[in-house]
């Protein structure tokens, strides 16, 4: 693995090379928290008011992976409103965390603006949204249970995946996740309670056996009233 510094000189030959017009750029990712992985790729992100709109694109350069993340200094508006809306703060998140590769004065006002976006936090659900997404928990969780197909219980327990850890952090005003960033974001809000979400589920993939995830995913539910059927409606 190259070292950090080797990493961003490559960074910022190829945003000189590249995007010699922009205002300010960082990198991002795994590697500038060094959590690099053989697999990682660097996650560049240009901010250029000579571009009319937004755009992504993947490539390689030296060797490396390339993640290009490009912005006018309007556009990523609506991406930070898209990130917030869905309570994944992907591009503030880069933004916020980047090793600065490039300033013409913009880079600390936008970091600035990205770690107070994430410091507020998601939108707060309201009653009624924790009531819908307690009775899809809960729809999931009764088909886990009962499923006796091994591939049909495998799907159930990946939604469970998917559903506890949003109902968990989004119910705590928590930032989540997708993909490998379901751990990080619930380590982020309390690493034992992500500790036992790893074991749950690590238990249930390797032995088939289903009341450690059962038993996480009522206690998820139990301080908002556990397990909801009986008496819920949509759209009455």
């Amino acid at each position: 693995m190259n070292s950090l510094n080797s990493v961003v000189s490559i960074a910022r030959e190829l945003v000189r090379s590249k995007s010699f017009s922009c205002e300010a750029a960082f990198l991002a990712g795994s590697v500038v928290r060094g959590e690099g992985t053989p697999t990682s790729d660097l996650d560049i992100v240009v901010f250029d008011s000579s571009v009319t709109a937004s755009y992504r694109e993947s490539f390689f350069y030296e060797g490396w992976p390339i993640e290009w993340y490009v912005h006018n200094l309007e556009s990523y508006h609506a991406f930070y409103e898209s990130d917030c809306a869905r309570a994944k703060p992907s591009l503030p998140k880069m933004v916020s965390e980047g090793i600065v590769l490039y300033d013409k004065g913009k880079a600390s006002v936008l970091q600035d603006e990205a770690k107070s976006l994430l410091k507020k936090g998601p939108l707060q659900w309201g009653d009624k949204e924790i009531e819908l997404k307690r009775y899809f928990l809960t729809d999931v969780l009764e088909d886990f249970i009962g499923a006796t197909d091994r591939g049909e219980e495998m799907c159930c327990a990946a939604a469970l995946v998917e559903q506890v850890h949003e109902f968990i952090l989004r119910t705590n005003g928590q930032w989540v996740g997708s993909s490998k960033w379901i751990v990080r974001a619930l380590k982020n809000y309390d690493q034992n309670l992500a500790a036992r979400f790893v074991r749950a589920f690590d238990h249930y993939y390797k032995t088939g056996e289903k009341e450690d995830v059962i038993s996480f995913v009522e206690d998820a539910l139990q301080p908002y009233g556990g397990r909801l059927f009986d008496g819920f409606s949509l759209g009455k």
